[in-house]
């Protein structure tokens, strides 16, 4: 009798157990339950087209998706350690898209939100004031004066290489050059593909609309093997500590006495009011990005990292408004990076405009214009007294879809504080490779 209720109890203590899993079981920061239900709302507004066309429609789609997603990919064994949330939430979006799975209505409330209201802006240049503003500033600058020569380095490397190799292969070394090689370091699609496109446009006197197409799916491949090397050297750090910083760009002297002060982590409580403070010094900090470049002619989004560079420098804000900035940093980093990238893949990776460029030639020149910007980073920023990890992690972004692609690759690796230095790498980089390769086209037209 005392055996049989022992087994009576076991039996009725499984569905206990099942149900409290069930109830501590979270989707990003909500109890699943509750998940269910606002996913079930949202779900069903989409099904009946009546979604918000405006951004509470767009943060209900990105926000609920990316969270799931970023932790289904986050807890997959093996995969997680190879960026297989950030590909998740990037990569999953874009097959559903090109599958029909959305319909238009859901479409409209994210584009409304990424595209109209530009949220990944608002994203980067979050990430960007807070990290720099919140960075010790012997780092920062060290940081940007040295991963200018891997990037220079990285650049030409993989414009020699990747061009050989599609040209033994029977690409075309001008083919191969112009219209696979340099789109995958030209900066994304934006920045880099559209002015591309009208440059080559103008010297050929091919459609633009029509180059688009036949440049857009290098740069998404590339962003993709970047992606899928940001994991990879995230793994390869934690096997190798003596070569990562964790995040630290720089190396600093054992004897250092500002070692302990740049190392220290800030443990103090979030201050509402002070991430308030930093939301407009980042907007602040974009528009004057955007004001500069009317004048001089340079990427708004380089001349802001440079403006914030500048008053981190010569600590002209206050130290609560930066220790504000770091603090919105860390929480739209926290809270946002998922499904920010969800609405990424369901807007910027077409991946019908891929599907018919795919041959094994192709992937072979877009892979090896990635490794050489990676090795070159890991190699020559190891020599240049930096963590050759993050070197290699921040010469990655020179191969992704400029403000898409630094998301995506430093998600992968668990190291947005390295925002500022990829967004040098990909906006600095990407024009000058817009610039220069335009001007060989000339040459050979």
């Amino acid at each position: 009798m005392r055996v049989a209720n022992e087994e009576v109890k076991k039996v009725s203590e499984v569905p206990k157990t099942w149900i409290e899993k069930i109830k501590t079981a979270k989707v990003g920061a909500i109890p699943l339950p509750a998940y269910l239900g606002m996913a079930f709302v949202i779900l069903l507004s989409a099904y009946f087209e009546e979604l918000p066309v405006n951004m509470l429609g767009g943060f209900a789609i990105i926000l609920s998706l990316g969270w799931l997603l970023g932790g289904i990919g986050g807890s997959i064994p093996g995969l997680k350690n190879f960026g297989g949330a950030a590909i998740f939430s990037l990569m999953i979006p874009s097959i559903l898209v090109f599958f029909n799975f959305f319909n238009t209505n859901t479409l409209e409330a994210t584009d409304m939100l990424m595209k109209q209201a530009n949220f990944l802006y608002f994203y980067i240049a979050c990430l960007v004031c807070g990290s720099i503003l919140g960075m010790h500033r012997k780092i920062l600058v060290q940081g940007l004066m040295r991963m200018i020569i891997p990037m220079a380095c990285g650049m030409i490397l993989a414009l020699v290489v990747g061009t050989a190799i599609g040209t033994l292969l029977g690409l075309g070394f001008e083919h191969t050059l112009f219209y696979i090689v340099t789109p995958v370091i030209s900066g994304g699609i934006g920045e880099g593909i559209l002015p591309l496109s009208l440059g080559y446009s103008a010297i050929t006197g091919i459609p633009s609309e029509q180059l688009v197409g036949q440049l857009i799916p290098a740069t998404i491949i590339g962003n993709f093997f970047a992606i899928i090397s940001s994991g990879f050297l995230n793994r390869l750090g934690e096997k190798k500590p003596d070569k990562c910083g964790q995040g630290q760009l720089v190396k600093l002297n054992a004897d250092d006495d500002d070692m302990a002060e740049a190392m220290k982590e800030d443990k103090s409580p979030l201050d509402v009011k002070l991430m308030g403070a930093g939301v407009l010094v980042a907007c602040t900090l974009f528009i004057a990005g955007g004001l500069l470049q009317k004048f001089t002619g340079f990427p708004g989004p380089v001349l802001m990292i440079l403006v914030a560079a500048l008053l981190k420098y010569l600590s002209i804000l206050p130290g609560d408004i930066e220790k504000g900035s770091k603090q919105l940093y860390k929480f739209v980093s926290a809270n946002f990076t998922f499904p920010l990238m969800v609405g990424l893949g369901m807007l910027y990776i077409p991946l019908k405009d891929v599907v018919g460029m795919l041959s094994w030639q192709y992937f072979v020149v877009v892979i090896s214009v990635v490794l050489t910007v990676v090795l070159t980073g890991y190699f020559v920023g190891g020599k240049m007294n930096m963590y050759p990890i993050e070197a290699a992690i921040i010469t990655a972004c020179q191969s992704g879809m400029g403000g898409t692609g630094d998301v995506a690759i430093l998600s992968a690796s668990n190291r947005m504080n390295l925002m500022p230095f990829a967004q040098v790498a990909t906006r600095l980089g990407g024009a000058i490779t817009v610039i220069s390769m335009t001007a060989l086209m000339r040459f050979f037209f």
